[in-house]
């Protein structure tokens, strides 16, 4: 049997690897941009903001051109879109292009992850998806740690300008690998022999078979899709800390010591571990015949690591057997890498449970899912700073509502079952009035909540003259402040 499909996966690899490097760019570059084209650094935050209103509201329509075109024509079309965009983002000489240039980039992308998605639900059999999607999501967190030493380095050996060029020179090459290689249907791709070709079949026969022939509204309006959101929506309200606010947080509690903020790298690391040891549980699990477990297991051990890395890490201070700022340092990274170690756990699971519900409308569901996620993402950037301790800059609040979210997302797994039979009762236009209600509702909160980042990141005060040099718990710097509007 021919092995092309590990071929896929190890393209996809790269695909998600690059969307990080790409948007990791310009919050390296920050400061050089702010320079050359005499901009403020409140402007910078708005060119920054403006990526995730592209990437929040193309989620759906992204994926729902994978599924209709294809996801062949839908990433080469979706990565060369923003590699151009990356590329452009070198040449732009005033804060209009780059405002224009940054939200191209930020709706194309958002067809990064549906269109792998759909890739994945018509090349794989149900049981090796679960591996895939976990392989897939390493890449994105090793691309997120690589960048954070990467990209200083280019920008100080070719400028920031011609960086964005590399990037964007990446992406095109991956597209046009994609393009000669890739076919939407496994059995065009003459390297696939029939051997694979009826393993791949057979795999499919298995597949869950309740919710695929429901149409999208159905699946958006169903039970399981409002789950799956929500428990979405709580593992991002976790791990995009550790992409926005985490580096200069452990420089603040921890000011004495120079390289306490590489330390940041570490969850990140930790997370692509656990994408891979949660995809192989929910491989392993569905093979052992564990077709509903094999998802819920896995999540609800991910999301359990998650309130207890959050728990032990509201501890920091209080551990008398940590009797040196470098020892609290130590446990603090190890119990938040746990955290998120945990709740990168539940990504493959969710993934694989929008192939299970979603069929033939997996680019579109699955782009549905990652839009409420990055409205957690928006919301754990604005809520950080404001539950910080006036006195000490302790996140221990956020912490445990962080804790308490994971929680809540362990119950709702165990009401997730891609076997529950669609909701027939209603009529089309019942169906049709509740997905328009529901959709409106998301984008109205995706723009509220990504649109009062964006203002609040104008807003942002210079400290006065005498304070420079202080360290404050509660103000991080601009560079950093770049990275949360951009990760997310």
């Amino acid at each position: 049997m021919s092995r092309q499909r590990f071929v896929l996966i190890s393209i996809l690899f790269f695909h998600s690897f690059n969307t990080y490097m790409d948007r990791a760019c310009i919050a390296s570059a920050a400061d050089y941009i702010i320079k050359d084209l005499s901009i403020s650094k409140e402007m910078l935050g708005l060119i920054l903001g403006i990526f995730a209103v592209g990437y929040a509201l193309f989620q759906v329509p992204s994926g729902w051109i994978a599924d209709r075109f294809g996801p062949r024509k839908a990433l080469t079309i979706v990565v060369s879109v923003w590699s151009i965009f990356t590329a452009l983002t070198g040449v732009a000489r005033s804060a209009l292009q780059m405002l224009v240039l940054r939200f191209l980039f930020g709706a194309g992308e958002a067809g990064a992850f549906p269109g792998a998605t759909q890739a994945f639900f018509r090349w794989l059999p149900v049981k090796e998806r679960g591996l895939a999607h976990g392989i897939n999501f390493s890449g994105s967190r090793l691309g997120a740690a690589f960048s954070l030493f990467l990209m200083p380095w280019l920008i100080m050996k070719i400028g920031w300008r011609w960086t964005f060029a590399v990037n964007g020179l990446i992406g095109i090459i991956w597209a046009a690998v994609w393009l000669v290689w890739f076919r939407d249907n496994p059995k065009d791709n003459k390297k696939i022999n029939k051997a694979e070709l009826d393993y791949i079949e057979q795999g499919r026969v298995s597949d869950f078979t309740t919710t695929i022939r429901a149409s999208f509204a159905e699946i958006f309006t169903s039970l399981n899709m409002s789950l799956a959101m929500l428990q979405y929506f709580a593992s991002n309200v976790t791990f995009f800390i550790s992409l926005t606010w985490l580096p200069s947080y452990i420089r603040n509690q921890w000011p004495d010591d120079p390289n306490a903020i590489y330390y940041s790298a570490v969850p990140l690391i930790f997370a692509a571990f656990a994408n891979w040891i949660a995809g192989s549980m929910v491989t392993g699990l569905f093979k052992k015949g564990y077709h509903v477990g094999s998802r819920r297991i896995t999540a609800i051990i991910g999301f359990s690591l998650g309130v207890i890395g959050l728990i032990l890490a509201t501890q920091t201070k209080n551990m008398d057997f940590l009797t040196t700022d470098k020892a609290q340092l130590y446990w603090f990274v190890f119990c938040f890498g746990l955290a998120t170690f945990g709740v990168d756990m539940t990504l493959s699971p969710s993934w694989a449970f929008c192939n299970d519900i979603g069929g033939s409308n997996s680019g579109a569901v699955s782009g549905s899912m990652n839009m409420v996620g990055n409205i957690g993402a928006a919301l754990s950037a604005i809520i950080f700073p404001l539950l910080l301790n006036e006195e000490t800059g302790s996140a221990n609040t956020f912490f445990v509502l962080a804790a308490g979210l994971n929680f809540v997302a362990i119950a709702t797994w165990c009401f997730m079952n891609p076997n529950r039979t669609s909701d027939k009762k209603l009529s089309p236009a019942a169906i049709r009035n509740r997905f328009i209600a529901m959709l409106t509702s998301l984008v109205l909160l995706t723009l509220g909540t990504v649109g009062y980042n964006i203002y609040k990141s104008t807003r942002k005060k210079p400290a006065a003259a005498d304070q420079k040099t202080q360290v404050d718990p509660n103000d991080v710097d601009d560079g950093n402040n770049t990275t949360i509007q951009e990760e997310r």
